[in-house]
């Protein structure tokens, strides 16, 4: 870096990266939130949950104002500045570590009072397809955005899918028909809650971990995190450019 910073840019997905950073923490972390699709707040939310990382200074770098402000909210000791004042604010970051960082009791703090139809990215004028939607959904999704419509399955074209698995067997069984359906088009992937799930259900439990896995293993990438209602959490997951891989 010109201002005589050394820079750490090839970095492993999460969660690996938090890995990474605890064994070997640097300085300060740099979460640019002007790129696309950007997931630099679950990031940042993420490092101070971890004990490991917590201390570390975060530094956001550009963004929507609305967005940002949100971050400041949730993370008000973190440092946020733009490209043109990097080489200053930095600095600033690595000279104002906090003894006490705020830590978000939940990833999905960042979401707290939010629509669910902002949660899933579902905007004016799109095609929404759901798959295996239980029946209360679409009253639970409340006044949608103009012109938004919503399909059964991925027959026709759409914009934005949604895909409810309630079994693992049918997880591991349609997950190649429904990302290849799918296309190039963002598709969430939604799983039972643990604490929601039928006793002594005798299918293996879906779970982040599993859904993340076989993602990547399809070829795509998630990048968002949502919880849908008290039932159901999902990843939002889009086609991996080559040799790309997320967390």
């Amino acid at each position: 870096m010109a201002a005589g910073f050394s820079v750490q840019y090839d970095l492993p997905p999460f969660p690996e990266l938090i890995r990474r950073l605890s064994q070997d923490p640097p300085d300060a972390i740099l979460i640019d939130l002007s790129r696309l699709p950007s997931q630099g707040r679950d990031l940042g939310v993420a490092l101070r949950q971890a004990k490991t990382t917590r201390h570390i200074p975060l530094l956001f770098v550009g963004g929507e104002p609305l967005k940002v402000e949100r971050i400041r909210e949730l993370l008000p000791d973190a440092t946020f500045t733009n490209w043109g004042e990097i080489e200053s604010a930095l600095k600033l970051a690595l000279i104002s570590q906090p003894a006490a960082p705020v830590s978000p009791d939940s990833r999905f703090a960042a979401y707290a009072g939010t629509p669910l139809p902002k949660k899933l990215g579902i905007r004016a004028g799109l095609k929404i397809g759901l798959i295996g939607a239980p029946p209360e959904f679409e009253s639970r999704l409340g006044e949608l955005p103009a012109g938004v419509t919503l399909q059964a399955g991925l027959a026709d074209p759409c914009d934005l899918a949604i895909w409810f698995v309630h079994s693992f067997a049918e997880f591991e069984q349609d997950l190649p028909q429904v990302t290849q359906a799918a296309g190039d088009i963002q598709l969430w992937i939604a799983w039972e809650k643990k604490a929601t799930r039928p006793t002594g259900q005798p299918d293996i439990a879906v779970t982040q971990t599993i859904v993340r896995k076989a993602g990547l293993a399809e070829g795509w990438v998630d990048y968002k995190i949502c919880s849908i209602d008290e039932h159901w959490s999902g990843l939002l997951f889009r086609q991996g450019k080559q040799g790309e891989s997320s967390g």
